[in-house]
Formats: structure tokens, C-alpha cells, sequence
């Protein structure tokens, strides 16, 4: 029987590409996001290398559908072997300019998302020695400008995932915690400003970026590794290690690269 993970936010970005790169490597796929043509068209391409492919419309910012979602894929396949929490949103704007909502929202999707989906996984990734992984970011280690909400839901996520980890030390849990630098996909784009609309723009050149696709590979591999954090780019390596000894220079560092993007809200 084939191994069966699950993926949110599959529709677009490293989520997709985690989803293909599932199914070239025989994984039953069970994949969820909040646009259905986008992920009709998701699971089409993962379908095509033959394996079954279970896909459920959904926002994980709302419980019932991530519980709807968990029990969809246990119907069809029996178990679970990973959960990818992918799905994530993020925002651009000072603090004291941004309604609470845009805070509440991008913990909404980012953390209690992660949360949701984990809980009804849980007793069959157990039940599997399987792995739970969470989709974060370098924000989750360094607090952003700019990017308060968007780095408070990433370090709410981690938190969690690292207190699964220690909870699970006896019961075979593998729990990964991904932090991707700048990828190139459309996050950016869908990103909430102040207000909570969506921004429609990317500060950054995503054509520079690393590509979704080597993100998957890279996760696929430290899944398969059992790692427990995986930090991807220099630019987010050095990130890491400076904040945690040089957090004043990092903060300064991190500022001008903010304020040089455009339209950067420190202009």
C-alpha cells in the first residue's frame, strides 16, 4: 500500500510542488486549499504519474473544514503518514497603521490552521510513526517590520511544533519544522496590507528567488532524513545565526534590507 500524505495550501507554490514531487515518488495524495479550480487543476498533474489523489476545498483558518478534510482522506485511504501544514498568508505594514484583524487573520490561517489540521491527524500519524511537518519561515526565528502578524503566527507555529516534538519523544513522532528564505511563489502577491486586502504586488524580483520546487526537494529530503529544523538560503542561515547572537545587528540588518524593497513603508 502506498504511503498517504497530506498537504495544505496545494493549490499554488511549495505546496504544489510538494504535492507533485509526492507524486512522482508513489505517494497517495491528500491535498486541500481554498480555490477549487486551482486545485482540480493541482491534483489533474499528480493524478498523471497514477496515483489516487484525494482533494477537498477548504480554508484552514475555519476547523470544521480541516476536520472534514482529515476525515475525507481517512475514508478514502485508512491512513496517515505525513501532514505537510503548508497553507499560510502573509502581510505588509507598519504596526501601528494595521487593523487587529490582519493580526488575527494571519493567525487564523498561519497557526490555528497548523493547529486544526494537526489534532485530527494526530492519532493516525501516531498510529504510523509518521511525520508532521510545518511550512514556516525565517520570520519564525526573527521578528520582521513590517511583518508583525506574519512573524507572530510563525513563531506561535514553531512553539507548537516544537512542544509536539518533546510531547511525542516516546511515540516515534517525527516532527520537521521548515523554515524557507525568500521563495519564489504567490504569497507575496496575496500578502494582506494594512487594511486586510490583499496587496496584489511583490516587493521582490521573484524571478531571483529560490524556486518552489527546490524547496520541495529540500523537505522531501530532511522528511526522509528525520530532521528535525530545516533553514534554507544563506541570506536565511545568516539571518538565523546572527540574530541569536548579534540580535542588535540583526535587527538593524533586517531593517534597511526591509527598507530597501519597494514601496517599502519606511520610505
Amino acid at each position: 500500500m502506498n504511503k498517504v500524505v497530506l498537504i495544505t495550501g496545494a493549490s499554488s507554490g511549495i505546496g504544489k510542488a510538494l504535492a507533485i514531487h509526492a507524486a512522482k515518488n508513489g505517494f497517495s495524495l491528500g491535498i486541500m486549499a481554498r480555490s477549487m479550480e486551482m486545485l482540480e487543476a493541482s491534483a489533474s498533474i499528480c493524478q498523471s504519474f497514477g496515483v489516487d489523489v484525494c482533494y477537498v476545498q477548504g480554508d484552514v483558518s475555519i476547523h470544521d473544514d480541516c476536520e472534514r478534510f482529515v476525515s475525507n482522506c481517512v475514508d478514502r485511504f485508512g491512513r496517515i503518514d505525513i501532514l505537510i501544514n503548508n497553507a499560510g498568508i502573509s502581510m505588509r505594514g507598519i504596526f501601528a497603521h494595521t487593523e487587529i484583524s490582519v493580526l488575527s487573520k494571519l493567525m487564523d490561517t498561519n497557526f490555528w490552521g497548523t493547529v486544526y489540521c494537526t489534532k485530527h491527524a494526530l492519532p493516525y500519524l501516531i498510529q504510523a510513526k509518521g511525520t508532521v511537518v510545518g511550512i514556516s519561515s525565517i520570520a519564525g526565528f526573527k521578528g520582521l517590520p513590517a511583518r508583525t502578524g506574519y512573524s507572530a503566527s510563525k513563531f506561535a507555529m514553531q512553539g507548537f511544533l516544537e512542544g509536539l516534538r518533546c510531547e511525542n519523544l516516546k511515540t516515534g513522532l517525527h516532527v520537521l519544522i521548515v523554515c524557507p528564505g525568500y521563495t519564489e511563489s504567490n504569497i507575496r502577491n496575496t500578502a494582506l496590507n494594512s487594511k486586510g486586502t490583499p496587496q496584489n504586488e511583490t516587493p521582490l524580483d521573484e524571478t531571483k528567488l529560490m524556486s518552489a520546487q527546490a524547496v520541495a526537494e529540500a523537505t522531501w529530503k530532511a522528511i526522509h532524513h528525520k530532521k528535525l529544523y530545516l533553514v534554507l538560503t544563506l541570506q536565511g542561515k545568516l539571518a538565523v545565526i546572527i540574530n541569536k547572537f548579534f540580535p542588535k545587528l540583526a535587527d538593524l540588518l533586517t531593517y534597511n534590507t526591509i527598507k530597501k524593497e519597494p514601496n517599502s513603508p519606511f520610505k
